[in-house]
């Protein structure tokens, strides 16, 4: 496989962590009972993405691993058929 075609890979894994990590630790409006007048109720309190980032990252790393070790391996691809 070329360069490209792990960099597709990791990029559509990188982007399924990040919807399975975005909800945790956020606390919204809501829970914190603070409102800030013009926004969402449901809008977080605090903007946490750069650490949503990082666990992203850290996650999709060893799952793209994982994954691409799946596709290269003989006996994987046989069972697959």
């Amino acid at each position: 496989m070329s360069f490209g075609t792990y960099f597709a890979i990791y990029f559509v894994v990188w982007w399924l962590c990040l919807f399975v990590v975005l909800p945790f630790g956020v606390r919204n409006q809501v829970d914190a009972g603070e409102f800030i007048a013009g926004t969402e109720r449901g809008a977080p309190v605090i903007n946490r993405m750069w650490r949503t980032v990082i666990w992203t990252t850290a996650l999709s790393v060893p799952f793209t691993s994982l994954l691409l070790w799946g596709l290269s391996t003989p006996w994987l691809r046989e069972y697959w058929k």
